[in-house]
């Protein structure tokens, strides 16, 4: 056990053993210089010397403290049972191993989520292609910009729920789950993080559109063969993903289209 990196190693025995089956092995404790455990899941240089020989082999090996062997089992789902010392003979030899008895349990048990916010590291939304005999809809931003309705998903919504939700709160369409088609899922990394749009296309509402945010106004319909420049990056995207002919200069993003509608 103390010659391989345990992240390695460990993973293998735990995954081998049936529930309920042990796992015991020695670790070195201090060694003949009195040189104790390590504070860290890290290698260190260590002199071995065979029985019987006067050759010295420098080996690397994990020297860890009981705490660091019993915090990697349970992380590989093991229970520590018991550790026991084992001194030397000699009194005046202050090596020491620990015998560990560790075990698989009958059930696999979970671990709980921690409590602290996760970095952010995803963001999901989706970008509204609203098409009918004058054009697209697009609303100037107030960066200056013209983008497509759209915005992020709420916990629990579907996409066509989201798509109706954005629209009729950015705009006051409406639009019913029938009518929105969603098209697929364009996968973009900005800064770091990774970015999914889910573009849809809506050729069926009822309402005119009006200027319901402080961000975004001016709706109206564009040609597709007149559209106003600059386009937001994401709407450009999301047009390019439904008629890849339009001729919108843009950052890529890899494009997986859906073969069906999806509410």
């Amino acid at each position: 056990m103390p010659f391989v990196d345990p992240h390695r190693l460990l993973p293998a025995l735990a995954n081998s053993l049936r529930p309920g089956g042990w796992l015991l092995f020695s670790a070195l404790h201090t060694n003949s210089n009195g040189d104790g455990p390590s504070v860290s899941v890290t290698a260190r240089p260590e002199i071995l010397r065979l029985p019987g020989t006067d050759i010295e082999h420098q080996m690397h090996m994990w020297v860890l403290e009981p705490q660091l062997w019993e915090d990697l089992l349970v992380d590989h789902g093991l229970v520590m049972e018991t550790v026991t010392t084992i001194d030397s003979p000699q009194p005046d030899q202050p090596l020491s191993y620990r015998l560990y008895a560790a075990r698989r349990p009958e059930r696999i048990r979970s671990r709980p989520r921690t409590s602290a916010p996760p970095a952010p590291h995803a963001a999901l939304g989706v970008g509204i292609i609203v098409h009918g005999p004058d054009g697209v809809l697009l609303g100037r931003h107030r960066l200056g910009t013209w983008e497509m309705p759209g915005g992020s998903l709420e916990p629990g919504e579907t996409f066509a729920e989201a798509v109706i939700r954005e629209l009729a709160e950015e705009t006051g369409l409406i639009a019913q789950p029938g009518d929105v088609q969603v098209l697929g899922t364009l996968l973009d990394h900005v800064g770091g993080v990774l970015r999914l749009t889910v573009p849809a296309l809506i050729t069926r509402w009822s309402g005119t559109p009006q200027e319901l945010e402080k961000t975004i106004g001016s709706w109206r319909f564009w040609s597709l063969d007149a559209l106003p420049q600059p386009l937001f990056v994401p709407s450009s995207q999301c047009l390019t993903a439904w008629k890849q002919e339009l001729p919108l200069d843009h950052p890529p993003a890899d494009f997986q289209p859906y073969n069906t509608r999806l509410a």
